[in-house]
């Protein structure tokens, strides 16, 4: 019971219950995501010293920026197996044509002409592997040919224009062909990424609207729509759902969220969430059971929540 000044000063406000349109949501969990052609791993392919630092983890780098400089006396060896056999491949090129013309003439032997022609069919194939390898080096083949200066370090190059997310580099350090020196992951095309629950698999269909909140934001002010479906679930019997955003909004991958999903809407009973008050577990309305002199009398109602939306 409160007097009626008790009842002005604590500023109560009373309400009837309303009939409102809620959603009938499924609740996830989940975290922004980057496509798959946005996320990439750099490794050295042919491994080497390291001849400079990492990375800063949140830096940005744009696509082909230097990443780092290898240092590997194999580098000096593929180079200078590489200018040994164009020269030679000089040589192979004008007997093969000699030899050609020889033929043709029946001048030469068949024999003859069959080896120079299957050994410069291999010092061709040789060459060209030797090239692909030196591409692995960040190296330029032409340029080397043309210049005829052996390098003994190798540049590592970003392969996309995103931000770093792991760095494990620093001088001196040896990396193998298997190690991830750094993990880039770009901002410019991200979805959402959630999580449900096996029982909810067949309530999730493309094309639903989702709403989603940052960790630090109370309100579910962002959008999206579901555009994908998983079909098997993962090791914690969750299903993978992703959605497109359908505003532009400052987020960054990794970011966890707290989302809900519209699955129908109808007609029911609502009132504020502020309204219901939870005593030992269980959740009550405060009712006003009546008014007379002695003040306002107050009611606890048990109640079971429902669908809860935008502050219903």
């Amino acid at each position: 019971v409160f007097t009626d000044a008790q009842f002005k000063l604590s500023e109560i406000e009373t309400g009837s219950i309303e009939f409102r349109n809620l959603s009938n949501i499924i609740k996830l969990t989940g975290s922004i995501d980057a496509e798959p052609n946005n996320v990439a791993t750099v490794s050295a392919p042919l491994g080497g010293y390291l001849k400079t630092a990492g990375k800063l983890p949140g830096e940005l780098v744009k696509k082909g920026q230097l990443l780092a400089v290898l240092e590997n006396p194999e580098f000096i060896s593929i180079q200078q197996e590489y200018l040994e056999s164009t020269a030679r491949m000089e040589y192979l090129s004008q007997e093969f044509k000699r030899q050609q013309e020889l033929r043709k003439e029946d001048i030469n032997a068949a024999k003859t002409f069959q080896q120079v022609s299957s050994e410069y069919k291999m010092m061709k194939a040789k060459i060209s592997g030797l090239e692909q390898q030196i591409a692995l080096l960040g190296l330029s083949s032409a340029s080397l040919k043309s210049s005829n200066k052996i390098s003994r370090t190798a540049n590592i190059y970003s392969p996309i224009t995103g931000y770093i997310k792991t760095s494990s580099v620093n001088i001196g350090k040896y990396a193998a062909p298997t190690d991830i020196l750094f993990e880039i992951v770009g901002d410019s095309d991200l979805h959402l990424a959630l999580n449900a629950f096996e029982k909810d698999l067949g309530k999730i269909k493309p094309g639903q609207t989702v709403k989603f909140s940052l960790s630090n934001e109370n309100n579910y002010q962002h959008t999206g729509n579901v555009f994908l479906v998983g079909q098997a679930a993962d090791d914690k019997k969750m299903i993978p759902v992703h959605c497109h955003f359908t505003q532009d909004s400052k987020l960054l991958p990794g970011m966890y969220v707290k989302a809900w999903v519209e699955t129908g809407t109808e007609k029911k009973n609502a009132v504020p969430n502020d309204a219901v008050v939870q005593l030992a577990g269980v959740d009550y309305l405060i009712a006003l059971a009546g008014q007379d002199k002695a003040g306002y009398k107050f009611t606890l109602v048990q109640v079971a929540k429902g669908a809860q939306q935008e502050g219903y």
